[in-house]
């Protein structure tokens, strides 16, 4: 069975976006894969390590479907094929139209706009990292005994003007005699920042206002 050569301007469409590489029409570079079928053992391995959907599998022979979608100078196929089945052609003429486009003024563009894409990921993950770091809500516990401690309205002054707020909160206590007697209730209560800031400043507040009035801090947990 002869040897199976792609046209190169078989799957051309007219209607589509120009397949450029670095500046060069793709269809006029000699770079494609070619299958030797009656070496080829349908081992599917150019199938599988392709990343750009150049090989199909029929009647258990490998075809190149899409061999222009081939990237220019990748001959990983050819070099893992186990019988050597896929050939490509000397890289010569790619290089000659290296020097003969000038293809390197267009490649240092490029080059710039991937650094530019690159760096602006980066600032990007590296805001988003930072913002995970910063704690806008957080719900903390307190238990003790709070009858004339006034907890709460000195945890009102702490809010002040600044951009927090105290939500959900829920007192729990034994018994209303035993909260008479004071017995050890039990607070819950959320902090949440009203400009999405971090809220641990005003956590150290917290933390010094209960210890002040000798309650105990159960739990400050992020939210």
């Amino acid at each position: 069975m002869p040897e199976t050569k792609p046209d190169p301007k078989a799957d051309t469409k007219p209607d589509a976006k120009p397949n450029l590489w670095h500046g060069i029409p793709r269809d006029e570079i000699p770079w494609f894969p070619t299958i030797d079928a009656e070496a080829c053992i349908g081992c599917q391995l150019c199938y599988l390590t392709c990343g750009r959907a150049v090989f199909e599998i029929e009647d258990a022979v490998a075809v190149a479907v899409d061999p222009m979608n081939c990237a220019v100078g990748c001959s990983t196929c050819g070099n893992i094929c186990p019988t050597g089945a896929i050939t490509f052609p000397p890289m010569d003429a790619v290089w000659r139209l290296e020097r003969e486009r000038q293809i390197f003024r267009t490649v240092k563009k490029e080059a710039a706009r991937k650094h530019e894409r690159a760096d602006i990921a980066k600032a990007r993950a590296d805001a988003q990292a930072a913002i995970a770091l910063v704690t806008t809500r957080a719900r903390v516990e307190v238990a003790g005994e709070f009858g004339d401690k006034q907890f709460l309205v000195r945890l009102e002054e702490l809010l002040g003007e600044r951009p927090y707020d105290i939500v959900n909160l829920r007192l729990e206590v034994p018994t209303v005699k035993g909260a008479r007697a004071k017995a050890p209730s039990y607070m819950t209560f959320e902090v949440t920042s009203e400009t999405q800031e971090d809220v641990e400043p005003f956590l150290n507040d917290v933390r010094a206002l209960v210890r002040d009035v000798s309650l105990v801090l159960v739990a400050v947990t992020g939210l």
